[in-house]
């Protein structure tokens, strides 16, 4: 696909300087925006789905003498869309999902079905592929609308019935039973449960009724700021997440989808937890709709129909703990479930982690959603028990069942794949892991085992758990807060003092009982929580290894004790062998029950690390053939390699994309490639993981303002002169040629055009030299110490210099003032005497070689030393 246009570029800067000025420079991550970002893809999905379902059912004229017709029809797709979205206001708690909407609209086309004239009709009763379900009254009507569009027919016929009371309100209608009317329209249909409204739809009262309607709808249709009617009249103007290869979908994203939820569930996967299939061609077919209702088939079919308790065969695991474990395992279901889907009314406490449930409607929605998370969790909780008791020969499973921290990951995965299948708009990620206390790092671990050990999971769902995880480790991980710290200091002893400095250590987990005060959940009937009664193990609070107890902890004490620790291994690639489950979720300080002296820190901090490697592997390929240098490939995730692995602090708090660009850009300079920083970020902008603030807001720091601490956030460029290459220096070198290099030794300061040295190389010539045949302008020699400081070419080589853009599509007239801007210092007073610097006298012995003057530096990594903030190039521009 080419670059974008000019216009779509320009378009979306604009679009975003409104959007930072109304809602401030971090208006992507607001919760108001990501929730109308949410609404407006359902609306579109949906608009989608019923005009696509309407044209399939109905016939649209177009010869001239049916152009009465194409009218009617027209007028009967508004009238079907009207009254779902008034229908949608009057019911809204039946509306919280995309699946309940698809419900919605099918039980629409079912009653437009019924009653608008049968000459509309695209088909015929007999032998249509429409309508396949039989009986022996004729055409079962809901039962093949379900098979068609894989709804449920119990919810479909709910829906049947809350539109029949909307048409009884707003129509002053009453319902006949179909069986007793003769219509035209019910010929050859099964009328058994049925209902008929006479004149709804005839053509003498069609369009009075349509502008009653349209009378009732024009507050109905209104959510905040959108009209909801206007997704059905400008529907080919919208763009939708089924539109995966247009370049307005990729504006629209880039301008207000920092998430792309949708668009990363019908990408082909690329995450490090499964590898990429084949038959894309079918997955390229596949819409958010028929996602939904595929994934929505799945839980209704397979998940609904496990127990809603522990099987006979999990209790088993459960009770052949050092003690029963069942009563805990229920009961922490019910609080933690409780936390993320609330089946009470606001106005029963103060406040909710999870879900806003303002009103009791919500308490249906929610009652079914934890149903369905639980008996997930039960199932795949009973998958992972025989297949960790498989590979250790044993059935006491109790370090890994009493592990607080495993069964909420288990339980938030099972939530959010419940969420995720139903596409609401109410609560999105990472809402599951503030409800439950976990942090990404922790979420991680539990990804590639659910898919393991779930079978039955439909690819959709794994899609979304794959671009999930890639959430998680391009940054989410890597947080302030994030759990990934407290394995680092044991793992990695020698960060500690930098995580501690920038405070990035995580708070304890949250018990349960924290949990429930927090909701002020009553729990009449519940026994004491397990955190109450369960003997202390692998993650409890009372241990004094746990990760919680470590935090509590000083933070020079912990440092300390850490460094006392052996040095790390140098390698971070995983072992060619299993590791239990309890390794990875046990307290990082614990040893690895299969690793001998290996931490459990070391185990899951490895496999992070792996995952890390494999993900930016992808994206580096990807970016690398998309400026044409696949040859670079191996070089630049060599470099990336090593910093992941000795220089591991350059990731604290960033994206792990804004490395792989600084990388890029720095075996660029080194391979002497005509590659700019501009050319690089505009092909990034392509990725579908893009995101604006990845090469615009770079962490370089903690800065005090007002007596607070605060965050310093640079450009790319910035952040890549001032922290990347002093800090990859020696991976740089080492890629650079031995022959350039010895020349660089040689004659570390020789510039490109400038005159040739003197015979006399030891002496040093301290004279002023005119440097203009037309001008009177002298330059006296710099210092000795000064020289050292001055970078050799290779070394300044790596820098990205003054006059290369650093926005895509700037004009150059911006371009040339930001540079004079950089070089006319306005404030700054010229003064015109020449000032020549003296020699000292040791600086003439060392030159000459004499022992009482320190002779001139030979080491070539003093040539690239960190530059003074008076000689240090600047950014581009």
């Amino acid at each position: 696909m080419g670059p974008p246009p000019v216009e779509s570029n320009q378009l979306r800067s604009k679009i975003d300087e409104v959007l930072r000025s109304r809602y401030g420079p971090d208006w992507e991550n607001q919760p108001e925006l990501k929730q109308l970002q949410s609404l407006v893809n359902l609306m579109t999905d949906a608009s989608r789905f019923y005009r696509k379902a309407f044209n399939e059912l109905f016939s649209s004229a177009s010869t001239c003498q049916e152009s009465e017709s194409t009218a009617n029809n027209l007028d009967y797709t508004c009238f079907g869309w009207l009254l779902f979205l008034t229908l949608r206001s009057k019911s809204p708690e039946l509306f919280k999902d995309l699946v309940s909407c698809i419900h919605g609209l099918v039980a629409i086309l079912a009653i437009l079905l019924i009653h608008v004239p049968a000459r509309f009709r695209s088909f015929t009763i007999e032998g249509s592929s429409h309508l396949i379900k039989q009986t022996e009254r004729g055409v079962d009507l809901l039962a093949s609308l379900c098979h068609n569009y894989h709804t449920s027919e119990d919810r479909l016929k709910e829906m049947m019935g809350k539109s029949h009371q909307a048409i009884e309100e707003y129509f002053s209608m009453k319902p006949l039973t179909a069986s007793e009317c003769k219509a035209e329209t019910l010929d050859k249909i099964d009328t058994v449960g049925l209902k008929y409204f006479k004149h709804l739809l005839d053509e003498e009262c069609f369009q009075s009724n349509l502008e009653n309607l349209e009378k009732l709808s024009s507050t109905s249709s209104w959510e905040g700021e959108l009209d909801l009617k206007m997704f059905l009249i400008n529907n080919d103007n919208i763009v939708s997440a089924e539109d995966s290869s247009s370049c307005p979908k990729h504006v629209f994203e880039t301008l207000v989808s920092p998430t792309k939820t949708i668009k990363n569930m019908l990408t082909v996967p690329t995450s490090p937890s499964s590898p990429v299939n084949g038959g894309s061609v079918k997955i390229m077919q596949m819409t958010p709709v028929t996602s939904a209702m595929t994934t929505s088939k799945w839980l209704r079919e397979v998940i609904s129909s496990s127990p809603e308790k522990p099987s006979s065969k999990l209790e088993q695991f459960l009770s052949s703990c050092n003690r029963d474990l069942t009563s805990d395992i229920t009961k922490r279901v019910n609080i933690v479930l409780e936390a993320i889907f609330p089946t009470r009314s606001s106005g029963d406490w103060g406040g909710s982690i999870g879900l806003n449930c303002a009103n009791a409607f919500d308490i249906p929605w929610a009652e079914a959603r934890k149903s369905e998370a639980s008996k997930l969790y039960y199932r795949v909780l009973e998958a992972i028990c025989r297949a960790e008791s498989h590979n250790t020969n044993v059935n006491n499973l109790t370090p890994l069942l009493s592990n607080e921290r495993f069964h909420r990951c288990l339980i938030a995965c099972s939530a959010e794949l419940v969420l995720a299948t139903h596409k609401t708009v109410i609560m999105m990620f990472p809402a599951v892991l503030e409800s439950t206390g976990l942090t990404a790092f922790d979420l991680s671990k539990i990804i590639e085992n659910f898919v393991r050990h779930e079978e039955s999971l439909p690819r959709e769902l794994k899609r979304h758990l794959n671009a999930l995880e890639e959430q998680l480790l391009e940054s989410m991980a890597w947080e302030k807060g994030s759990s990934l710290y407290n394995s680092l200091v044991v793992a990695r002893p020698s960060l500690a003092s930098e995580i501690n400095r920038l405070g990035l250590l995580a708070e304890p987990m949250p018990s349960l009982d924290d949990i429930v005060a927090h909701q002020n959940i009553h729990s009449e009937g519940l026994p004491a929580t397990p955190s109450k009664k369960r003997a202390a193990g692998p993650d409890d609070n009372d241990d004094p290894q746990s990760p919680k107890r470590l935090c509590k902890e000083s933070r020079n004490t912990l440092a300390d004790h850490n460094l006392l620790t052996p040095p790390p291994k140098q390698s971070h690639m995983v072992k060619a062998k299993w590791h239990p489950l309890q390794s990875t979720f046990a307290s990082p300080t614990v040893s690895n029950p299969v690793g001998g002296n290996e931490k459990c820190a070391e185990v899951g901090v490895n496999i992070f690390f792996s995952k890390i490697l494999k993900l930016a592997a992808i994206r580096i390929r990807n970016l690398c053939e998309r400026l044409r240098h696949v040859e670079q490939t191996e070089r630049v995730y060599n470099i990336f390699k090593q910093i992941l692995d000795q220089q591991t602090t350059l990731f604290f708090n960033r994206h792990i994309d804004q490395l792989i660009l600084c990388c890029l850009y720095g075996v660029a300079k080194v391979s002497q490639l005509t590659l700019t920083f501009k050319e690089i970020v505009t092909n990034y902008k392509r990725e579908q993981q893009c995101k604006p603030e990845v090469f615009r807001s770079v962490f370089v720091g903690s800065t005090n303002r007002n007596g607070g601490l605060g965050s310093r956030h640079v450009d790319i460029i910035v952040f890549y002169n001032e922290v990347f290459v002093p800090a990859v220096k020696p991976f740089l070198v080492d890629l650079i040629p031995s022959g350039a290099r010895a020349e660089d030794k040689k004659n570390p300061s020789q510039i490109p055009g400038s005159p040739k040295p003197s015979p006399f190389s030891n002496l040093p010539d301290m004279s002023p030299k005119k440097v203009s045949s037309s001008h009177n302008v002298y330059v006296s020699p710099l210092r000795q110490t000064k020289k050292d400081a001055l970078l050799s070419p290779s070394s300044r080589s790596f820098y990205a210099c003054i006059g290369e853009s650093t926005h895509a599509f700037q004009s150059p007239s911006k371009d040339l003032a930001a540079i004079n801007n950089r070089l006319n210092y306005t404030s700054r007073r010229i003064n015109t005497r020449i000032n020549f610097d003296m020699v000292s006298d040791s600086v003439v012995a060392g030159s000459l070689g004499q022992p009482n003057g320190g002779p001139a530096s030979s080491d070539p990594a003093a040539a690239f030393s960190p530059l003074s903030k008076k000689g240090k190039p600047g950014p581009e521009s």
